[in-house]
């Protein structure tokens, strides 16, 4: 090999680390950045009707048993499924499946055109005909101390595939337990800001740390402080 190519040659492969170095830093989360995703997304909630729930770890304890309630003349039941079914793959401790009966079910995504939210959302899910409706997709959660007792996810199917998408995994993910939004997560969908429409890495990280045998439903945010270290640990081996 000549002068002139092995100094190509080198000049090539630190070009292609410092792409690599300016490619993955957004992957590459510290401790601190997870143990403030995790606060910042299980603790509190978007709406304040919320209520003393806010203030406590909301996960399911029991299988998660989901029925895909489809009312929209636009048909996304296999996308929905789809999603739902790959959650134990990346969440580990999480045990999901579809059902065929609303009545097998403790949660209930309702697939809807745009006309048919707002009705959907106050008829089917929180029985308040008079209700103001926010958003543009929903999930409501019932939670107390020994965990989510049941779920309700309301998404919008006729209004673009990028909301129709964002809404999917957005609202399944907080129906969940990390219910809450914030602005200042930048790589998390759980951001009203973000441009995001998947399940980033951030948040797999969050629910992985969720679904920890180490995070109890009910644990105050006080609670969880001595255990987190070890759930990050466990949970940087899990996602990938």
């Amino acid at each position: 090999m000549t002068n002139a190519i092995r100094h190509l040659a080198v000049g090539l492969a630190a070009a292609a680390i410092a792409l690599l170095a300016q490619a993955t830093p957004s992957f590459a989360f510290t401790d601190a950045q997870l143990t403030k995703g995790f606060q910042k997304t299980v603790f509190g909630a978007e709406y304040s009707s919320f209520g003393w729930q806010s203030n406590m770890v909301k996960k399911y304890t029991k299988p998660v048993r989901v029925y895909i309630d489809n009312r929209s003349k636009v048909d996304r039941r296999s996308q929905v499924r789809r999603f739902v079914l790959s959650l134990p793959r990346s969440i580990r401790g999480l045990n999901v499946a579809v059902v065929d009966s609303p009545t097998k079910a403790n949660y209930r995504i309702y697939i809807v055109d745009k006309a048919q939210y707002k009705k959907t959302v106050r008829k089917d899910v929180y029985g308040k005909r008079a209700m103001s409706v926010p958003g543009r997709c929903l999930v409501r959660v019932i939670s107390g101390p020994s965990g989510i007792k049941r779920s309700d996810a309301v998404i919008v199917a006729n209004d673009g595939d990028f909301l129709f998408k964002r809404c999917l995994v957005e609202e399944v993910l907080q129906g969940l337990g990390p219910v809450n939004d914030n602005a200042g997560l930048t790589h998390s969908i759980f951001n009203d800001t973000s441009r995001h429409a998947s399940f980033t890495k951030h948040d797999r990280y969050i629910l992985n740390m969720l679904y920890n045998p180490k995070i109890k439903a009910g644990m105050s945010e006080s609670d969880v402080q001595s255990v987190l270290p070890a759930v990050i640990r466990d949970a940087r081996r899990q996602v990938r």
